[in-house]
């Protein structure tokens, strides 16, 4: 990752951490990067360092329990709404008015989140995997039967026990496909990361299954793999009604975690995106 350096921030007593390539650079503009489930920030490698090259800053916060974030007790700590504050109170430390921000599968909601409710704070929008919450909550069978996990991961306890192990419904076996399982597998094993991990699961089931939001006027380019195992098309396509600003769809080829199996190809649309602005 080049000269990239780890730093660390409070936010609602926590001690959260955070990747930043420029620090202190406040002539280049900023991308604010979010990663979902199971990732932390160093899943941006390959994004930070063309981005970085190409003259903007980078900036990617491991979410609360993630990473080397500090874990939450409490289930209302992982709120996507309070996650969204943190990542602002991060760009407000750094003296960062505005960013582009850029989010995958939960890293996508999170950046649903902030342009619908902080839209001053978003420049533009790039969203993979995951559409408008109001899109795919009202997203219909196909996408209930591909996302059957969240409801699995919600039996706090039990899905813990069972994602832990080597059966059918270990982390392995759901989430296999994932380029960098070994790793994921270590990060999550140590003690209650795999419940923080899941909390994001359990602390917004409600607010984005059954609760309408309003619409971004940020310009948005929304990304989907064809062979996503868990996200169906439909729910990203619906989102289009739900975006005010200019609109840009692809859909590519491959599986869910673009970031790590498409770098190249999502680094030249996010720096044609980006450029526009």
């Amino acid at each position: 990752m080049g000269a990239v350096r780890r730093g660390y921030f409070d936010s609602r007593g926590f001690r959260l951490s955070y990747l930043d390539s420029a620090p202190g650079a406040r002539d280049r503009p900023a991308v604010l990067l979010l990663h979902g489930f199971p990732d932390e920030a160093g899943m941006w490698v390959a994004q930070i360092d063309a981005l970085h090259a190409a003259g903007f800053r980078c900036i990617a916060p491991d979410t609360i329990g993630c990473g080397e974030s500090a874990v939450g007790a409490q289930l209302h700590d992982y709120s996507a709404r309070l996650i969204v504050a943190d990542a602002l109170a991060l760009l407000d430390q750094l003296g960062i008015a505005q960013a582009h921000i850029v989010g995958h599968d939960w890293g996508a909601v999170l950046a649903w989140y902030a342009a619908i409710y902080y839209p001053q704070r978003v420049l533009r929008l790039v969203v993979l995997s995951v559409g408008h919450p109001t899109a795919y909550g009202r997203a219909g069978l196909a996408q209930k039967i591909k996302g059957w996990y969240v409801l699995f991961f919600l039996l706090a306890g039990l899905s813990e026990r069972l994602l832990s192990g080597n059966g059918r419904f270990s982390l392995r076996r759901v989430f296999g496909t994932h380029p960098q399982m070994d790793a994921v597998m270590q990060r999550l094993s140590a003690p209650g990361r795999l419940t923080a991990a899941l909390r994001i699961y359990r602390a917004n089931f409600v607010d984005v299954l059954f609760r309408s939001h309003p619409a971004v006027p940020a310009s948005t380019l929304a990304l989907w793999s064809e062979c996503d195992a868990f996200l169906t098309e439909s729910q990203m396509l619906a989102s289009e009604s739900r975006v005010r600003g200019k609109w840009r769809y692809q859909r590519l080829g491959g599986r869910h975690w673009i970031p790590l199996e498409q770098p190249a190809l999502l680094n030249d649309l996010l720096l044609a995106h980006l450029r526009e602005a």
